[in-house]
């Protein structure tokens, strides 16, 4: 019998530890015939720690449980007692809602295979993607890819398949496969949680793109916060070497592809792919200016492709079934699914799964349950420090890129944040400036100056009587910031300031259609 409970961070933050010890303690007194495997969370963090009992093809979950609760059921199961009637019995885990109603791809193994069981995650369906890509051309893989729909899942959504198609198509003997594991978004936490709970699915992604762009090398690089992500993804690196996935002669294919660990010092900065590069070379995190792109010019001089954790993750499952498989969800050029996290004022914070097209309405009610203060909900900061604020009324908008770009607002990497009527709507805007100023690398002006006067304007237009010449400040500034800055840094800044001046202008003392009066003056 198998007893799972999280290693995941956010599991320990709430005693999965504690929870671990007594079931071992519990097992060893009573003498039954189970042991205790640490396992990814499936993202439901409010009923974290969750503690899953496996008997042949059954899985039934309790939670949120304490050391007390884990004692109890251990011993309740060494009695051959009925667990159903344990208080905290939430029935098969798959049958739970939250869960059941997901399309779980990319995650769809995170929280049901053993992290760091290589023979666990094959017969969950681990490698027959990469077994499938050893078979197949540079040129064969990459249309799969490109065929799919799969965009850039760390924000800039752009196409995965073109980016390794002008790498693969660079002269260069020498490339690298770069995966930005640097999650540094405000209520994000979906790449931590794949590197926690199933590190071999971004392992075979992560050779995959190496076989289809000619690279032999990658490299990981994530924060030091994650200190529990480092271990386990450390240790996953230790055994696809030495069980043949990676080295010289990947699976016996005599194909080399090999990945190195780095750990940044905490820059936001350097989740922006010139400055992670910068880092890896043993730099200051500065952002480059562009062109020459990473795919023609990147680490160390020569052609790297650069992906998101989650992009990477993606890949497996698209080469397992088919291009068409995984575009079959989705919408528009939307395709496939994206990992939502949800945070803030939320009653059920946690990931979901789910593909393009569903509401942020639904997301926040359906699957969040609303607000956890009981209070009501105004606004939601979708795509991390940089997005908009979308408030309640505009909810019914689907989860698309170009329908999230046509009212100025990003998908970003899923990250949503929720507030309800206390928060001060002035005070997140000018929070978005100081962050600015805060994280930028310093390398141009209106990224390293304009959000220390940012945060000055704002401030200034809270109290200035005249609000209107206060607002056409503010508005310039934020052009010069948008269409000035090298990177999205400073570029997308104004974003959250904006919305906050166009949909919530009385928290500044300002009139409705705020926005549109000081553009036109």
């Amino acid at each position: 019998m198998k007893i799972y409970i999280p290693l995941d961070t956010t599991a320990v933050a709430k005693g999965a530890d504690s929870v671990a010890l007594a079931c071992d303690n519990a097992i060893g007194s009573s003498g039954i015939d189970a042991h205790v495997i640490r396992n990814g969370s499936h993202g439901l963090f409010w009923l974290e720690p969750l503690l899953e009992i496996e008997s042949e093809d059954d899985r039934f979950a309790f939670g949120p449980v304490t050391a007390e609760d884990a004692t109890e059921l251990v011993l309740t199961l060494a009695a051959g007692g009925r667990l159903a009637d344990h208080p905290k019995y939430l029935g098969e885990t798959a049958d739970i809602p939250y869960l059941k109603e997901q399309q779980r791809l990319t995650f769809e193994r995170v929280g049901y295979v053993d992290p760091l069981d290589l023979d666990d995650y094959e017969q969950r369906g681990g490698l027959i993607g990469l077994k499938k890509a050893l078979r197949m051309t540079p040129e064969e893989i990459v249309e799969e890819v490109t065929d799919s729909g799969l965009r850039g899942r760390g924000g800039a959504a752009f196409p995965t398949g073109i980016k390794w198609k002008t790498t693969l198509h660079q002269p260069s003997e020498t490339k690298f496969i770069i995966c930005n594991a640097d999650e540094g978004d405000s209520g994000t936490f979906a790449d931590r949680m794949l590197m926690e709970g199933d590190p071999f699915t971004l392992i075979e992604g992560m050779v995959i793109a190496g076989l289809a762009t000619g690279a032999t090398y990658g490299y990981i690089y994530t924060r030091s916060e994650y200190p529990v992500a480092c271990r386990v993804f450390r240790e996953a690196i230790r055994i696809a070497n030495d069980a043949g996935l990676l080295g010289d002669n990947v699976l016996g294919s005599r194909k080399t592809f090999q990945i190195e660990f780095r750990m940044g010092a905490g820059a936001y900065i350097c989740g922006e792919e010139t400055s992670l590069m910068e880092s890896i070379e043993g730099k200051r995190g500065l952002v480059r200016s562009k062109p020459p792109i990473p795919a023609i010019e990147g680490l160390f001089g020569q052609p790297t492709v650069v992906n998101n954790v989650i992009s990477l993750a993606s890949v497996p499952i698209i080469l397992a079934k088919g291009a068409a498989y995984y575009r079959d969800y989705g919408l528009g050029r939307s395709r496939g699914t994206i990992p939502v996290q949800l945070a803030g004022n939320i009653k059920q914070g946690g990931l979901v799964e789910i593909a393009f097209g569903t509401t942020l309405r639904d997301l926040i009610y359906k699957y969040g349950g609303g607000s956890r203060s009981g209070r009501q909900l105004v606004a939601a900061q979708v795509g991390g420090p940089l997005g908009a604020y979308i408030p309640e009324q505009e909810w019914d908008i689907e989860l698309d890129y170009e329908a999230f770009a046509a009212v100025k607002a990003v998908v970003g990497h899923g990250g949503v944040v929720v507030f309800d009527d206390q928060v001060d709507m002035s005070e997140m805007a000018r929070f978005s400036m100081e962050f600015c100023a805060v994280e930028s690398c310093g390398k141009c002006t209106p990224c390293r100056i304009g959000a220390v006067r940012g945060m000055e304007v704002i401030d200034a237009l809270k109290s200035a009587q005249d609000k209107e010449s206060a607002l056409n400040l503010l508005h310039d500034l934020c052009d010069t910031m948008e269409e000035g800055s090298l990177c999205a840094m400073g570029g997308m800044t104004p974003f959250p300031v904006r919305s906050i001046v166009k949909h919530f202008p009385e928290s500044f003392g300002l009139p409705a259609n705020s926005e549109a009066s000081g553009k036109e003056n």
